[in-house]
């Protein structure tokens, strides 16, 4: 018994001298690694933005036309339905609320004719992206082409966000660097629409502070 208990502890130091002989002394050398030049920013996407990311919300005949970016927004809206109300209240295709009808000059009308009026709708979302585009015009001509928040500032994702958020969120989305964002009801923000409507061609909105619809 004597025996085993020696041998095992000859068997014990020998290991330990082994496994001591191959650790190094010498401490790693991290100086080669570094994270300078690197762009480390990066924006988690929330669920519904995530959902929707593989998305096709124009057809390729309709490309980046303005028909593409109306198209394309309506599609995210409401999936193109002039009848829809969702449980917010807000309607048809573009999800106008009440507010930003009144304000664009749709009032005394109820939500059935509303609906029921797809010219009316059309014009609603025209003058609404007029309006803001004349809101935005200064935001527009200092932003566009940068990029922030890892997406580059275009007209018509601007005006995308001011139909989501409206134009004073968008002004202090872009003047604070990005810092100060917005979010709907359904946790949809600003930068997700600046990026998935960026890059159309929105040249055929005309800027008008007084815009309104013609009933």
């Amino acid at each position: 018994m004597i025996k085993k208990i020696i041998s095992l502890s000859i068997l014990l130091t020998i290991g330990g001298i082994l496994l001591l002989s191959f650790t190094t002394k010498e401490k790693a050398d991290f100086s080669s690694y570094s994270t300078a030049g690197l762009d480390l920013y990066y924006v988690a996407p929330n669920f519904n933005e995530i959902e929707d990311e593989g998305a096709t919300y124009v057809t390729p005949e309709l490309g980046k036309s303005y028909l593409g970016f109306k198209e394309a927004v309506a599609f995210k809206e409401s999936r193109g339905d002039y009848g829809v109300v969702n449980q917010f209240g807000y309607m048809g295709k573009y999800q106008f609320g009440k507010g930003t009808l009144d304000l664009i000059g749709v009032k005394n009308i109820s939500r059935n004719d509303f609906l029921a009026n797809p010219v009316l709708q059309e014009k609603a979302f025209y003058a609404y992206l007029s309006r803001n585009k004349w809101v935005l015009r200064r935001d527009i001509k200092w932003f566009v082409g940068r990029t922030m928040n890892g997406v580059e500032v275009t007209e018509s994702g601007i005006l995308a966000a001011a139909h989501l958020g409206g134009p004073n969120a968008v002004k202090r989305y872009l003047r604070s660097g990005g810092v100060d964002g917005f979010a709907d009801a359904f946790g949809t923000t600003i930068r997700y629409y600046m990026k998935r409507f960026g890059g159309y061609d929105t040249s055929y909105v005309v800027p008008n502070r007084k815009a309104k619809v013609e009933l």
